[in-house]
């Protein structure tokens, strides 16, 4: 037992899991007195439509915490971004976008894909993506016709999963309206922040 402790492969110890068991007696014990407590004040219906709430609620996280539902809603691990092509980043990325509250569509591209997308205060978003923020030689520049209204308003996002460098910093701020976003800001998104919290231009 001792080798396998000082190995980590016996798992944690009584005192490592007690708050937290803890917490979940503490949570019981107090969902049960309170249906108790409204079964004594208003009869049977408080402590049934209780467990049926519950049971909803259980439901529901377990169907929101699978795998497939998380990252359909836009909700994506490290290890999930690394595994995904070019294709399945523009689809993650779009899918964070909606979930920020974008309208988000794809523009044709099989190889290197582009998004279009605009908020619900009007404001339009060119995305690309690319291990450099300028545009690469065989590559167009973005697409003003995809936002035929204000296009001169859009701003820019270049993503990449890895470290853009001083270059392409300096590249973006003489644009304007160009944001970078690389690979550790890119997973702080898709663990649940706001796109407004990681660029410059907010809300």
């Amino acid at each position: 037992m001792r080798r396998l402790r000082a190995e980590g492969r016996y798992g944690p110890r009584l005192r490592d899991v007690l708050p937290a068991l803890a917490g979940v007696v503490a949570a019981v014990c107090s969902v049960v007195a309170a249906l108790a407590a409204g079964y004594r004040a208003a009869g049977i219906a408080v402590p049934v439509a209780g467990v049926v709430a519950v049971v909803l609620l259980v439901a529901l996280g377990v169907r929101r915490g699978r795998p497939g539902a998380r990252r359909r809603l836009g909700h994506y691990t490290p290890d999930e971004l690394r595994e995904l092509d070019t294709q399945g980043l523009a689809l993650a990325v779009a899918r964070m976008l909606r979930r920020d509250g974008w309208r988000v569509r794809m523009l044709p591209a099989p190889d290197r894909p582009r998004l279009c997308a605009r908020d619900a205060g009007g404001r339009l978003l060119d995305v690309a993506f690319r291990p450099v923020a300028e545009p690469l030689p065989d590559e167009d520049a973005p697409h003003p016709h995809a936002h035929p209204d204000g296009a001169e308003a859009v701003l820019h996002l270049v993503v990449h999963r890895g470290v853009f460098r001083a270059r392409d910093t300096r590249w973006a701020r003489r644009q304007g309206r160009t944001c970078l976003l690389d690979g550790s800001a890119l997973e702080r998104w898709a663990r649940g922040a706001h796109l407004s919290e990681l660029l410059p231009y907010g809300r």
